[in-house]
């Protein structure tokens, strides 16, 4: 049976959703096309109507989870407008955040990933990486642009490392703590 091109763009859009947050569970090598197709509710034979290869639906993917990363830290800011730099920082270094492994922050969960990955998953997570900059540039007080963006950078750098760190500890006490002490660190370079 053939299926519209309506239809047909609406599961293309479903596995990238899939593919976005059971990439960030399991790594871009960590599941295969038939599960991922599986998890969609669709046939692996539907791929490759859809796709051009797994990199492709894996640069795809990539650009979904930062866009919907972004997205979040924005709900984050207009729901704090009075501290949204503060809103940020207590979302993402957050215990929730700190377990969720399909919806969570995809430079966390891939980025190391995403750095073997080809071009096309790296351009993804470059655009996103630079939004998620200009962000944080927008909220930090900097005396010009040039401060801002360094500021910017070291911010994202500390919050995705903590985030990293506290999900790769068992402790909880010690993945608290990790967050903890990045909270501090962040309020005080961007204040410097």
């Amino acid at each position: 049976m053939r299926v519209s091109r309506i239809q047909a763009e609406e599961n293309r859009q479903n596995v990238i959703n899939v593919a976005s947050r059971l990439f960030r569970e399991r790594g871009f090598d960590g599941i295969g096309l038939k599960d991922l197709m599986e998890g969609a509710g669709l046939t692996q034979g539907a791929f490759y109507k859809q796709f051009e290869s797994k990199e492709d639906l894996a640069a795809q993917a990539s650009r979904r989870a930062l866009e919907s990363a972004s997205q979040r830290w924005s709900t984050a800011i207009a729901e704090n407008p009075d501290d949204p730099f503060g809103a940020v920082i207590a979302f993402y270094l957050s215990a929730g955040h700190r377990e969720e492994k399909l919806d969570g922050c995809p430079v966390v969960a891939l980025g190391s990933d995403a750095a073997r990955q080809g071009r096309e998953v790296k351009a993804a997570f470059e655009a996103g990486i630079k939004e998620y900059l200009e962000i944080l540039g927008r909220l930090i007080p900097a005396t010009d642009a040039e401060n801002a963006s360094c500021k910017a950078m070291a911010v994202l750098s500390t919050m995705v490392g903590a985030l990293t760190l506290s999900r790769a500890v068992n402790d909880p006490d010690l993945a608290r703590a990790i967050l903890d002490a990045a909270v501090e660190q962040v309020r005080e370079a961007a204040a410097v």
